[in-house]
This record gives structure tokens, C-alpha cells and sequence, in this order.
């Protein structure tokens, strides 16, 4: 993980809790002595110097996160540092559609937008219904709502198409259970939780009933 801002301490500290293991450089000594006790492994370096990376041992990873965001020399020239050290796969944090171009260029293979990505999640949260929302490009979303009151009582395969619009209900948590795989004979409480796939607007148009 290369750079401890908001986001890359948020991923780094995400990645430590699924047992992976992380090694968080950031340019900044004070950072990295605000961090060195919430993370396993954190150094001060100078991330666009090729030689520095390989002295810390970055050559042996396998996967490589250039998180860094406030300067887009800085996020460009540890890529190209990471691609010429031979890590498999690198990813990077874009703060727009050129930057995004730039990293891709020099040796990223996978490139995320954070804050365009989460503020388009919100905004999806605030104008509808939906409890929880993931897109997956392609017009192609699941969401997390409220069983409609106009579905309570009925069993999933007594629901015609034009009940679900379009959706498919693919996990139900019923009040006092776990989540699990819904099935044709799932009855939909009061008070349960569905998730379901289908298109953006598919998906908003379900969520709207509850």
C-alpha cells in the first residue's frame, strides 16, 4: 500500500482484518509514525524511486496499491517505478478521467475513481428507497430493500414478473434470521430484508414499492 491518506488507510487497515499481509509506505515521516501502531508494517520512503521500493522488498508483492491522491506526479511516477520492478498487478487510485489515462499508460492494470464511486453510490441512497446499492457497470445493479408491503405473506413463487419488475430475488433475511439464498418457497415477512439483481432502473422501480 503506497500512500496513507483517508483511502489508503482505510484500504490498508480493511486488507490487515482478511489476514492479508500489508506493507504501508507513505512519503510522510509524521504519517507513518500516526500509523505505525495501527498497522503491522509501516515505512517512510520516497515511492517514485525505483531503487527505494526494491530495497524495501516491494519487488516480492504481488499485488501493489498506489492509493496516493494529492499529487498526481507522484501517483504517476510510483506506477511507472511498480511496472518497471515487474509487480503483477498494479492498482491505482485516479482523481480524474486523464489522470486515470496517464496511470494506464505507464503500467497500471487496474485503475478506481473512491470518491466518483462512492458519491454516485450515495446519491443513488439519498433519491430512493434502497437500503444498500452496488453497480457493476452495464446498467447492472444489486441492491439491498425493504420487502414491499404489497408483497408480505406471499411466497417468492407465487410472484408474478410484474410484482418483482423485472428483478430477481436472489437472498432474503427474514426478522430474527441470518441471510440466506432466497428460495421459490421463501414467505416475505414484515420487517425482512431482500436483495435482489436487476437493472439501475429495475432495481429503483422494486425499491420504490417498500
Amino acid at each position: 500500500m503506497i500512500g496513507l491518506g483517508r483511502f489508503g488507510c482505510h484500504l490498508a487497515g480493511s486488507l490487515t482484518q482478511l489476514d492479508h499481509e500489508v506493507l504501508a509506505i507513505d512519503h510522510s515521516q509524521d504519517t507513518v509514525q500516526r500509523w505505525s501502531e495501527q498497522l503491522d508494517r509501516v515505512v517512510q520512503a520516497d515511492s517514485t524511486e525505483e531503487g527505494a521500493l526494491r530495497q524495501l522488498g516491494v519487488a516480492d508483492f504481488r499485488r501493489v496499491v498506489v492509493a496516493i491522491g494529492a499529487s498526481v506526479e507522484a501517483s504517476v511516477l510510483t506506477v511507472l517505478a511498480l511496472a518497471e520492478l515487474g509487480i503483477p498487478q498494479i492498482w491505482a487510485r485516479a482523481n480524474s478521467a486523464k489522470h486515470a489515462k496517464i496511470l494506464d499508460s505507464v503500467g497500471a492494470h487496474n485503475v478506481v475513481f473512491p470518491e466518483a464511486e462512492t458519491g454516485e453510490r450515495v446519491a443513488h441512497l439519498i433519491v430512493s428507497k434502497m437500503l444498500d446499492f452496488i453497480e457493476f457497470g452495464d446498467d447492472f445493479a444489486i441492491a439491498k430493500v425493504r420487502v414491499p408491503e404489497g408483497l408480505v405473506g406471499r411466497r417468492l413463487r407465487e410472484l408474478p414478473p410484474a410484482d418483482r419488475y423485472g428483478v430477481r430475488v436472489v437472498g432474503a433475511k427474514l426478522p430474527g434470521e441470518r441471510l440466506h439464498y432466497a428460495e421459490p418457497d421463501t414467505v416475505l415477512e414484515k420487517g425482512s430484508v431482500l436483495i435482489v439483481e436487476g437493472s439501475i432502473a429495475q432495481v429503483q422501480r422494486f425499491a420504490a414499492l417498500s
